[in-house]
């Protein structure tokens, strides 16, 4: 490959597609959501799941997850507080309110049966551009070009030569993960996940093992001399002391209790009241937490 921001020739993209795949085969992780009998609903439960969330700590939700629900329509006749519930600790449980909202419009709009049109895919609701391109190429083996945080890594290392992507995601990105598909779609799906495993096991966001790297001969940020990361300010992920830690606080109560909270019940997890207040109003917001009187709480119904 080339030290350049543009994609190498098209000789050089074939033989990135055989070393990246080639070290796929030979060192993907043994996965549930990975094994021929996923189910297409499987798949997109554990794409909901792994956003922003390591696979261990999935694993163990995702069996839970489908031993209850199976099916999106097992899901859809459950209510929306059982989905919440059942995220547990996993993070972010928007999207626990998300997945359930997928799984209603899959069983009203489409008979129970994830579809397998990316244009029906991105139509549900929580599924956004990423998912829908993800689910279409690794439960029905299409051709998308899947653009998560590793694969962006990947890309933006050995492409174009720069340490970290940018934060959100570029109309160059999008040109280049296009350009470097393969043409067939059994070739490409297999290509968007073993992109993404390189990301994740080898070329990770911190402390790359670019020794063990299949494309460290041809990588445009070693030939460049490893430049270190020149971008604005790269999002963090402080955790303690936010309103997101008092939100996760006053969330675990609700789980816990299977019935309704009191106030008094929510008020001892955190010592700040002004914060705990405003978290509070957030789950409200969010349709995480339901007001049933004054000072009584629960899931939502």
């Amino acid at each position: 490959m080339v030290a350049t921001a543009s994609t190498p020739a098209p000789a050089a993209v074939q033989a990135l597609h055989s070393t990246v795949i080639g070290w796929y085969e030979a060192n993907a992780r043994d996965l549930p959501w990975r094994t021929p009998d996923a189910s297409p609903w499987a798949v997109m439960v554990s794409e909901f799941m792994l956003q922003q969330t390591p696979v261990k700590r999935v694993l163990p939700a995702y069996a839970a997850w489908l031993e209850r629900w199976p099916t999106p329509a097992d899901l859809a006749a459950d209510a929306p507080g059982e989905a919440v519930r059942m995220w547990g600790r996993l993070g972010y449980p928007r999207r626990a309110l998300r997945l359930h909202a997928a799984a209603t419009a899959i069983t009203e709009q489409h008979g129970g049966v994830v579809p397998d049109d990316h244009a029906a895919l991105l139509a549900l609701p929580g599924v956004g551009e990423y998912t829908a391109a993800a689910v279409a190429s690794f439960a029905f083996r299409q051709r998308h070009a899947v653009l998560d945080t590793n694969v962006r890594r990947v890309f933006a290392r050995a492409v174009t030569g720069v340490e970290y992507p940018a934060n959100a995601t570029t109309a160059a990105e999008r040109r280049t993960a296009h350009e470097l598909l393969p043409a067939g779609d059994e070739r490409a799906a297999t290509w968007a996940v073993a992109v993404m495993e390189l990301g994740a096991l080898v070329c990770t966001a911190r402390g790359p093992e670019c020794g063990a790297c299949p494309l460290f001969a041809d990588c445009a940020w070693q030939r460049a001399g490893c430049p270190p990361y020149q971008g604005p300010a790269r999002r963090g992920q402080t955790y303690e002391g936010t309103d997101r830690q008092v939100r996760g606080k006053l969330l675990a109560v609700l789980r816990d209790a299977h019935g309704l909270v009191t106030q008094g019940q929510l008020d001892v997890v955190w010592p700040d009241a002004v914060q705990r207040a405003r978290a509070l109003d957030g789950l409200v917001a969010d349709g995480l937490v339901e007001p049933v009187g004054p000072g009584t709480y629960r899931l939502p119904q």
